[in-house]
């Protein structure tokens, strides 16, 4: 370093700080918000640290420096990081055996009007309709509103009669079992459908974790704000881990295979999607493209997910970008 010009040298430092930051955040995986939610909070920004290694490299590499190995050993080791970040090559199998499986946050199917457009609940039936998915898995469902879905199967669990939504399962094969794993103390649930397709069985979890509740129109740079941001934030992902605790501990008793869809009001860089993907392929990672952004958002934010069991083959993945819902929908073909 001795040898490096003052500007090189000021460049090193903060490469240094940025990949520290990029190394201490790939601990948030293993260690619980329950326990130490700094890693979790700093996990919002590893997408972030991965671009600003990705320019240090840039950086050293036009220079000819041999600081270029420091952030590309940090990056090396988060490799796995890189792959929820961005896909670059989409797998497509069509199967005529293969399931369908639809993952969708409707937001009530826009009955507060949050978008000013006439009929979005139809809209937002005739593109499933379209789509024709085996499975559904439908989040913030509210039952009134559910006369253009035709399934001979489903599985409806509303939250509370107050707020009169929550979630459901629709399914073109058998539904043999089901039932609702009643998150305490929220509006957010989990529900599940074990399904048989030609005598196999596997378990549908359709799930909703604790929302953040952020505004996209806060400024969260000011003082004030960003102290009721890191409040806020904190208090979900401790409530996110133990809703996570009680799928992880439910899952654990059944034998066959399972699928997780649903909202997980978090990223993929987060304690809580590690955790639920113990044991699963991550649908977009095997055969997405892209950013895989699920959340309609200035930045390209990924939370909605479709997990599938080892033992289940992905065949195809994909995100639609309609704009019926703050949530944008994504399907799987899954060869069981």
């Amino acid at each position: 370093m001795k040898n490096l010009a003052f500007i090189d040298k000021f460049i090193f430092i903060l490469n240094s700080l940025f990949a520290t930051l990029l190394l201490l955040s790939y601990l948030n995986y293993y260690i619980s918000p329950v326990t130490i939610s700094i890693f979790a909070l700093i996990s919002l920004i590893i997408p972030i640290l991965i671009a600003i290694n990705i320019l240090f490299v840039c950086y050293w590499l036009i220079r000819l420096k041999k600081q270029i190995f420091l952030s590309i050993f940090v990056l090396a080791i988060g490799y796995q990081y890189l792959t929820k970040f961005y896909t670059f090559r989409e797998k497509e199998i069509m199967l005529t055996d293969d399931v369908k499986i639809m993952s969708y946050n409707v937001r009530m199917f826009n009955l507060y009007k949050w978008i000013d457009e006439k009929n979005v609940d139809e809209k937002i039936y005739d593109f499933i309709n379209s789509k024709e998915p085996d499975i559904l898995c439908i989040q913030e469902f509210h039952p009134s509103l559910k006369e253009g879905l035709k399934y001979p199967y489903e599985y409806i669990k509303i939250s509370n009669k107050n707020n009169r939504f929550g979630h459901a399962i629709f399914s073109k094969f058998k539904i043999i079992n089901s039932g609702s794993l009643n998150f305490p103390n929220s509006g957010n649930n989990a529900i599940f459908a074990d399904i048989i397709r030609n005598r196999d069985t596997v378990r549908v979890y359709n799930i909703h974790l604790e929302s953040l509740k952020l505004n996209p129109n806060d400024d969260y740079f000011t003082q004030e704000n960003s102290e009721r941001f890191k409040r806020r934030v904190e208090k979900a992902f401790k409530i996110q881990a133990n809703q996570v605790s009680l799928i992880v501990q439910h899952q654990e008793k059944i034998k066959f295979k399972s699928i997780i869809c649903g909202d997980f009001n978090n990223t993929a860089f987060s304690y809580v999607y590690h955790q639920l993907r113990k044991g699963k392929n991550d649908a977009f990672e095997v055969a997405g493209i892209g950013f895989g952004q699920t959340y309609d958002h200035k930045l390209p934010v990924r939370i909605d997910y479709i997990l599938a069991d080892k033992r289940i083959i992905v065949n195809n993945f994909k995100t639609y970008d309609v704009k019926f819902s703050d949530h944008f929908p994504l399907m799987a073909r899954l060869n069981f």
